[in-house]
């Protein structure tokens, strides 16, 4: 296993405690953010960061604080990666915007080929740029209805797809997403999502049952003549990292291709090697016609893409794609750089390896405490539900906080997800090395140990 983690920059990597979490100057700058910033922009761990790399961060007050979160799947090859920083600095004196769209510049191209050439699938493919994985989703369904000439979209549940109002519409959970920002974008259908942990009659049956209810329900409610595009993250992300059973990412795509639907795949969360290969379609050979990705592709700059089957992304009249910061050279500089480190480093690889150090580890747990109901997750993209134990299944978001909230003040920075709030998930940065993780895993431990 590695030991050394890679393209650390200058933060040292340990934990220090230097003070309670948040420490006071966090907690002055917490009290400024209360006061200046809108009370609907929320803060799961308010301990203000002024430097980070590998898998550590440093607040204001000296604090060094394991990272397992990657500031959700974002910084995957790190914070302050040199490659990434060397790539920014150069770009900037270079030039910061001149618009895609009215004057362009190679760095855009660049990134769209090595989209065209990473993304799953050998046939001829186009990109285009974009700010947010929102952006991505709703230009590909714009391209989705362009081609197909058709309106529905099927999402799932359980589903997270962004925050703008189509986003929304296609994301399932209501609180805190939807709440009160409706009427959301019609012509979306929700269909059943494959749970295996859930699944009334059994994992084993999941796979069939769950495609079966799928094309039922889109049959009965939608007509497949009327649906231009299923989209689906090959993992769920916010929903809680649920894996869908072997075969039915396949299944679907098939039967999508079967009926001249498109199959839009959401890898915002799932891409850019997070869970041991470039894209989570590739564990099953899974070909989107259409990929959405962000999140880890430009080492923490704004960026996302939408690739496809070159036929259905050049469907689009001229101008029909595009936004002023789209494709913005310093984040295309940042995401070259960025995919070099995966290459030359080998992430997906780091990221098997993360799995491997991770799950014997959360197995032990699971074994000495009952509320461990599933452990699941590929690569460096791993989660556990925390239920009541004993057999019984309902979910357990109290405990799940109190998890979460002890790690936090033990300088472990750790994310909660899940339709119920009951799954606890780990992202780190895949630039962390072994000695850290495996003490943030000894501070989940302890937390078990005194709360459940």
């Amino acid at each position: 296993m590695t030991t050394a983690p890679i393209e650390t920059g200058h933060v040292q990597q340990r934990r220090i405690l230097a003070t309670a979490i948040p420490g006071p100057r966090s907690q002055l700058l917490h009290e400024r953010k209360l006061s200046a910033v809108s009370a609907g922009v929320g803060t799961g761990l308010p301990v203000y960061v002024e430097r980070a790399g590998g898998g550590i961060l440093v607040d204001v007050d000296g604090n060094h604080l394991i990272d397992f979160g990657s500031g959700i799947a974002v910084t995957t090859v790190g914070n302050s990666a040199p490659r990434v920083v060397e790539a920014v600095k150069s770009q900037v004196e270079d030039f910061t915007h001149t618009c895609f769209m009215v004057t362009p510049y190679e760095e855009y191209v660049a990134v769209c080929e090595r989209l065209n050439a990473l993304t799953p699938g050998d046939g001829q493919k186009r990109s285009a740029l974009f700010n947010s994985g929102s952006e991505a989703v709703e230009n590909a369904i714009k391209i989705a209805r362009v081609f197909t000439g058709r309106t529905a979209i099927i999402t799932f549940e359980h589903a997270y797809h962004g925050r703008t109002n189509l986003t929304m519409a296609l994301t399932a959970k209501n609180m805190p997403y939807k709440q009160g920002f409706g009427p959301f974008a019609g012509e979306i259908y929700r269909v059943p999502s494959p749970y295996p942990y859930r699944w009334p009659t059994g994992v084993d049956r999941c796979a069939e049952q769950a495609f079966d209810d799928f094309v039922a329900q889109v049959h009965i409610q939608v007509g497949e003549q009327n649906t231009a595009a299923v989209i689906i993250e090959p993992i769920q992300g916010e929903g809680g990292f649920i894996v869908p059973p072997a075969g039915y990412l396949k299944a679907i795509a098939d039967w999508c291709a079967q009926n001249g639907i498109l199959f839009i795949a959401d890898e915002i969360q799932s891409g850019f090697c997070r869970t041991g290969d470039w894209f989570a379609c590739d564990h099953e050979g899974v070909v989107p016609d259409l990929i959405t990705t962000a999140k880890g592709i430009a080492g923490g700059l704004p960026l996302a893409a939408v690739t496809g089957r070159a036929d259905v992304m050049d469907s689009v009249h001229g101008g029909g794609l595009g936004g002023t910061y789209g494709g913005n050279p310093v984040a295309c500089a940042a995401a070259l750089a960025a995919i070099e480190i995966m290459e030359t480093e080998d992430l997906c690889g780091r990221a098997r390896e993360i799995e491997a150090l991770f799950m014997p580890r959360l197995r032990e747990l699971a074994e000495k405490f009952a509320v461990i109901g599933d452990i699941r997750g590929r690569g460096a993209m791993i989660a556990v539900e925390l239920v009541a134990g004993g057999g019984d299944k309902t979910p357990n978001p109290a405990l799940t906080a109190a998890i979460n909230t002890y790690c936090h003040s033990q300088g472990v920075v750790t994310l909660t997800a899940g339709t119920f709030g009951n799954v606890l998930r780990f992202l780190p940065p895949l630039s962390a090395g072994d000695d850290l993780l495996s003490e943030g895993l000894d501070i989940l431990e302890r937390a078990f140990v005194l709360n459940a």
